[in-house]
């Protein structure tokens, strides 16, 4: 689609860290500029922060996946607190409001433990060594509720093919986005 702007209707979710909101635990982000002037004017963006929209302060203690990887909790590094229940009363919610949103794809935040969609370190205990990896708790609702809408990471989008597949499954041309 040479020239053209954005497409009724293609909105994409993003980590809102990757559009430069200051959202992080540390109060800064992870602007990817290409989003913004390759792929920004092609799609509306729905930006999205589960810690901070859960109600977690900027800055924030950091925080980590623990125990099982089919339902791991979310703990603050340094105090231990448990926020899973927090993050997961968020999750129930933004999954419901999303379905009204009618999303075309989303690009999450990679190793985040609420958006990461792979290599997101799990650790067995608090202070224990990292055993295994997995999916961030949000990235994995999200892919449990919406099956068919295509999912990509920051990472993943610097890679030349997995880059045209995404934006093939969201009916974009590459060609014309560059």
């Amino acid at each position: 689609m040479p020239g053209s702007k954005a497409l009724p209707g293609l909105k994409i979710g993003v980590s809102a860290c990757l559009l430069g909101n200051l959202v992080r635990y540390d109060g800064g982000h992870k602007l990817q500029p290409w989003l913004l002037q390759a792929l920004g004017p092609h799609v509306t963006y729905v930006p999205i922060c589960p810690e901070v929209e859960c109600g977690l302060p900027i800055p924030r203690e950091p925080m980590v996946l623990l125990g099982n990887p089919e339902n791991p909790r979310l703990v603050t590094l340094e105090t231990g607190i448990d926020l899973s229940e927090q993050i997961w009363n968020w999750v129930e919610q933004k999954i419901a409001e999303l379905t009204r949103e009618k999303l075309k794809g989303f690009i999450f935040k990679s190793k985040s433990p609420s958006c990461g969609l792979r290599g997101v370190e799990l650790f067995p205990q608090l202070g224990g060594l990292c055993e295994k990896t997995g999916v961030g708790i949000f990235a994995a609702a999200f892919r449990m509720a919406f099956p068919g809408i295509p999912v990509i990471d920051e990472v993943q989008l610097s890679e030349a093919q997995a880059r045209e597949a995404f934006l093939q499954a969201l009916g974009l041309e590459s060609t014309a986005i560059i």
